[in-house]
């Protein structure tokens, strides 16, 4: 299910109106996710201990039904990691909501993973591999262009099959990891010891996961302190080039800093 946020309409907020009037919300059940809905999946996030950021996505449902994984999110997780940056928390959270996608784990419980295999081709050349000898023998594994994806459980036969073939140092910087896409190949400037050790963190819970979004933002001083500032277009720049235009990354960063303040 896609996550909901203020201005989504239809049976899903109805269904999710109703559950949270289960749990002592006050709501008109009227399938509209307006003002009233993101302040009562807020005080539920705040409850059960999620980061809270009015948006009711797996989450927030499945704390709906009396579930918690432990190694989700949290909102003290995010407060702590603020701290640390010296970043004010609405423009962390801003960052790690545009940064994010719902779910740092499958539902199996594996990483959610995304091999990009044009990464692959370029990590096996730096490797000292025939890069162009694996794209033909494995195409939809390596190539000069994107493509070749699957659905997120058969990531894994894909990386499964990369390492075998190139090697796990190679899968492992060949893909994003995590909630955060975090890139493989980032290992290093992150200062993790290796990729494996990166491969763990990221296997480890979401808090992990952050943390490796941490070690980014203090790798990129002039990122951090475009989000201290505030400046979200300078940000885009940054993360994304001219591609942030496309994605809508400068308005989605803006828009998420004003629902964190708004809900603080």
């Amino acid at each position: 299910m896609q996550a909901l946020n203020k201005g989504s309409c239809g049976q899903e907020v109805r269904e999710l109106q109703t559950r949270l009037n289960c749990q002592g919300a006050r709501l008109l059940v009227d399938g509209w996710y307006g003002s009233a809905t993101e302040q009562a999946v807020a005080k539920l996030q705040r409850r059960a201990g999620l980061v809270v950021s009015g948006v009711a996505g797996s989450a927030t449902l499945a704390a709906l039904r009396g579930q918690r994984d432990p190694r989700r999110l949290g909102e003290t997780d995010l407060i702590a990691a603020a701290e640390s940056l010296r970043l004010p928390l609405p423009c962390l959270k801003a960052f790690c909501e545009t940064e994010a996608q719902d779910g740092g784990f499958l539902p199996d419980g594996r990483a959610r993973i995304l091999l990009e295999r044009h990464i692959a081709y370029r990590q096996a050349l730096k490797a000292g591999l025939d890069a162009n000898r694996l794209a033909s023998r494995h195409p939809e594994l390596c190539g000069p262009s994107r493509g070749g994806y699957q659905s997120a459980p058969a990531e894994w036969e894909r990386f499964r099959q990369l390492a075998a073939a190139a090697g796990e140092t190679v899968a492992v910087e060949s893909c994003l990891w995590g909630l955060f896409r975090l890139p493989g190949f980032y290992w290093r400037e992150l200062a993790y010891a290796d990729a494996g050790e990166f491969r763990l963190a990221m296997e480890r819970d979401e808090a992990s996961q952050l943390e490796g979004l941490v070690r980014l933002l203090r790798a990129r001083p002039d990122l951090l302190q475009t989000l201290r500032e505030r400046r979200w277009r300078a940000a885009a720049r940054i993360r994304q080039g001219s591609a942030s235009l496309e994605s809508l990354y400068e308005a989605r960063l803006a828009a998420a800093h004003d629902r964190a303040r708004r809900l603080a």
